[in-house]
This record gives C-alpha cells, structure tokens and sequence, in this order.
C-alpha cells in the first residue's frame, strides 16, 4: 500500500545545515522532497503532529521535529541502516481520525515486519499503536514506562490520561500483559493499582526499578511494544513536558531501558511521547536525550541474536524437581546471550499461542526454584492463563 497519503514532508529547518557524511541523517532515507520506498526497510521512524488527545501539555504536537533536529546530529551507530523516516502523520478532522491513521500506518509496517518508531504527541497513542496489532490474532504485551497510570474512567473518548483504561475495556481484548514501569506512588492512587495486580500485570515503582534495573531486563523482553512517555524522567534532564516531575528516571537510566527494549526480538513497535518543546531549555536539553533514548533503542535493535528457537544447540537446558506443584520447571540459558527463560505450561493442557509458553526470566528465578520455590514470575503468567 502507498503510505504517501498519510505523511507530510519534514520541514527543510530539520536537516539543511548537516553535512557530516558519519551522521545519522546521512545514514537514513527521510521524506524531504520525496518519501521513501518503506518496503525495503526494517526500522521507520514516524512524527506525529498531534496535540488534541492532551489538556494540559499543549505544543507537544511540534516535539517530533525538535528531535529529528538532535537525532539527525547524532553519528551512525553499528550495523547496516535500513532506516526510513517517513515524515509526519497527517493530522485528521477529528483525534480519533489521526488515531485510525496511525492504527493502520503501524498495522502496514508490523505485517511486514518493519518496526515503527513513533514520535512526538501525547501518550494517548499509545492506544492506536495496540491497535495496530489486533489483525495480527496473537496476545500482546505492553511495556509502558510512565510516572503515572493512565487509567482515568469517565470519558468515551481516548485521551493522554485514559488511554490504558480504553486498551483494558477494548471490545475484542487481546492484552496478555501490561508492565508499568517507574510510576511514583506518590502520584498515583492505591485503588489503581490494586487494579493492574487483580488482573495479574506488573508494576514497578520507581525506587524498585533503581535499585535493581537488570532485573527489569527480563519483563522488557516480554513486551510486543513499548509505550515511553518523558514525563518518567526526571525534569532536571527531561524538563520539556508541563507535568515534569523533580524526582524520575535519569537521561541514563532512560537510555539503558530503550537498549533493552531494541534487544528484544520480540518487540515490534516504539512510541516516545509528551515531549513539548515549549517547556524545555534554550538547548533543547529534553530533545537531546529523547534522541539519544531514540539512537540507543536503535542500536539495540541492530545488537539482535535471533534467540527465538529454544531447541538449537545454543541453549542450556535445565529441569528443576519442586517439592510440591508445579513437579518441575524447566529453564533456559542462551549460550550467545547468557539470557534466561522459563517454561510455563498452560492449564489443563489448554493453549492458545504457543509463544508464550516459554517467557523471559532471570538467573535469580533460577535460584529461586533450586530452592524449592516457584518464581513469582512463573505463578504471575500461570494466573493470566486460565
């Protein structure tokens, strides 16, 4: 299908004066005078000019631009770029157009196994980018890092503050597993998170996920596609957003969880979303680590093992007896990776998607199980399958 339709060109201001042919821009195929054939690609970035799904961060719909400007600038990473930078998305009569747009747009690309890197707008997005998997007939789960839980009820419509509330109530629900990371209790309320624990999604506050960020690893392998909205950050690096907090990730730690995330062969799409260029500083400080958040999912993604096929000669396997059920649980260790996975069978023998009887995990689940106890991560995934 001919993308051409949804897209507008980026502005000649974003890329004119770069003329270093080790740049990423020099690297990439932008839509300036003509867009580029997406068919041959594997990564397509995409801006989205939006600013109707938020009430109190308007100008976010003018961040995708700011962060081409800092993106471009950066010098290539490793691996062979296929990269496409389609343009903007064409903003449609109503939100909810601009949605379906970008439902379909990632839909397209996803199918054909390009992966969408979307940026700019607020956080409702985060919905039409769910959307985009539901033709796909497979469970799907999100990785969303935010100070915040968007589960606000009351509006029909989708907004930055109720979008996950709509993705838990879709009609035709096909969500395995939601992760929230780095929310601050302080900002939310405990009866929306006794919410996330009833239906068996993980929740990581921010001071658990600072202390122990490599065990974060294992949930972010899991995901199908991470929503990242800036406001986790920390306003001393990340003060381009109005509802910027003093306390929140670092530019660092944010760029260690989008390396993960591009690792993870399983993950297909990236949102970065609510960056407002009104809010931030004369050197566009919060551009510059979205952009870098950006370059290190990138590079991750070109770090990729294919570690997808447990029965090669590339993995460890190890059965653990259990004094009590399950009688054993069986693990995996990638020889390439030293990654860890798990084997969770489904309930009475029932399955739906053979994918997730095998989940990611951590050398400290495997302890866990010499010991004699079942992994909180084995019983969570249990829970979601009956």
């Amino acid at each position: 299908m001919d993308l051409k339709i949804f897209f507008s060109p980026i502005p000649e201001e974003v890329y004119s004066d770069i003329k270093d042919s080790h740049s990423f821009y020099k690297s990439i195929s932008a839509f300036t005078e003509k867009q580029p054939d997406y068919r041959d690609a594997n990564i397509a970035l995409i801006g989205i000019d939006e600013t109707r799904g938020t009430n109190n961060n308007e100008g976010c719909e003018s961040g995708a631009n700011e962060i081409r400007k800092k993106l471009y600038r950066l010098k290539k990473g490793s691996g062979s770029y296929r990269i496409v930078d389609l343009g903007n998305v064409n903003t449609g009569i109503s939100l909810e157009e601009t949605h379906l747009r970008v439902r379909e747009i990632c839909a397209i690309l996803i199918e054909k196994n390009i992966l969408p890197i979307l940026i700019g707008s607020s956080h409702d997005f985060t919905y039409a980018q769910y959307l985009a998997y539901e033709g796909l007939e497979k469970l799907v789960s999100i990785l969303n890092i935010d100070a915040f839980l968007d589960l606000e009820d009351g509006s029909s419509s989708v907004n930055h503050k109720n979008h996950l509330h709509h993705i838990m109530m879709y009609e035709n629900n096909f969500l395995f597993n939601l992760c929230q990371m780095a929310y601050q209790s302080y900002l939310i309320d405990n009866e929306t998170l006794s919410i996330l624990e009833k239906l068996y999604f993980d929740s990581y506050r921010l001071g658990y996920l600072r202390q122990s960020i490599k065990e974060m690893e294992p949930l972010i392998r899991e995901a199908d596609f991470m929503s990242f909205d800036i406001t986790a950050i920390k306003s001393s690096d990340a003060p381009g957003n109005e509802n910027a907090q003093p306390f929140g990730l670092t530019g660092e730690e944010a760029c260690q969880i989008c390396w993960y995330a591009g690792l993870n062969e399983k993950m297909s799409s990236a949102g970065f979303y609510e960056y407002n260029p009104e809010y931030d500083d004369a050197n566009k400080k919060t551009a510059s680590v979205v952009a870098t958040m950006i370059w290190y999912f990138i590079e991750g993604f070109y770090h990729r093992k294919d570690e997808s096929n447990f029965r090669g000669n590339h993995y460890l396997r190890y059965v653990v007896s259990m004094p009590e059920e399950p009688a054993t649980i069986v693990f995996y260790k990638s020889k390439l990776s030293e990654k860890w996975w798990m084997e969770v069978p489904y309930p009475h023998g029932k399955f739906m998607y053979e994918r997730n009887l095998i989940i990611p995990c951590s050398y400290s689940d495997y302890q866990l199980a010499q010991k004699g106890e079942v992994p909180e991560r084995w019983i969570s995934t249990q829970n979601k399958l009956v």
